[in-house]
């Protein structure tokens, strides 16, 4: 084809799909990803903010460290494995599994609950140990570094209720394979945001 041809042809009449190429296809990112890494880069500005606030509280003279309940530990075991278990419902997503996809996300439920549950007893055994009072800064940045990373840990379980749903009610693995992707990436972030938390609170 000569160049004034192909000055002369009209491109936007050419046959051919949108995000087509010189014969590669351009996918835009789910906009359900872009939302989430959105929502993930405001959570951690919100989290360094209570971390560095934490920091400087705690170089305060009046600072009086609590002891952590060792739960804390079973807690944070709890929350590895509910990871896990979302990371192997992703790799059967993606290989098809619907069997497995199925079963690892039910199981990575479990023991979100479990944590949660956990959590809540942690505080009662901190307010068993008599160091319970939210006028004291300790107890106070505790109660809601653990609180807020609580609060949106259920907001997940929201999210991983309705994929699971849709696995065992025989929903086909490639329509629910997105949204496993996105509870076993905000479940990593939680994961991290929490081993975070629980250094900062072992130091104290």
């Amino acid at each position: 084809m000569s160049l004034f041809s192909k000055l002369a042809e009209k491109s936007w009449l050419a046959p051919g799909m949108p995000g087509e190429f010189e014969g590669r296809t351009f996918q835009p990112e789910p906009a359900a990803k872009t939302g989430l890494a959105m929502f993930l880069a405001v959570l951690t500005s919100m989290f360094f903010l209570f971390v560095v606030g934490y920091r400087m509280r705690m170089m305060q003279p009046d600072w009086v460290p609590i002891a952590d309940p060792g739960l804390l530990w079973v807690n944070t075991a709890l929350l590895i494995a509910s990871s896990v278990m979302m990371q192997r419902a992703k790799n059967a997503a993606e290989e098809g599994l619907f069997a497995k996809v199925r079963d690892n996300l039910s199981m990575a439920g479990v023991f979100t609950i479990a944590f949660l549950i956990g959590q809540l007893v942690a505080w009662q055994i901190l307010k068993g140990s008599g160091f319970f009072s939210l006028t004291n800064a300790p107890t106070a940045f505790f109660m809601l570094l653990t609180g807020l990373h609580a609060l949106h840990l259920m907001g997940g379980l929201l999210v991983w209720a309705r994929a699971t749903w849709r696995a065992w009610h025989g929903e086909e693995v490639k329509r629910i394979r997105l949204s496993v992707e996105l509870c076993t990436t905000y479940w990593h972030y939680l994961l991290l945001v929490w081993v975070v938390f629980f250094a900062l609170l072992l130091m104290t």
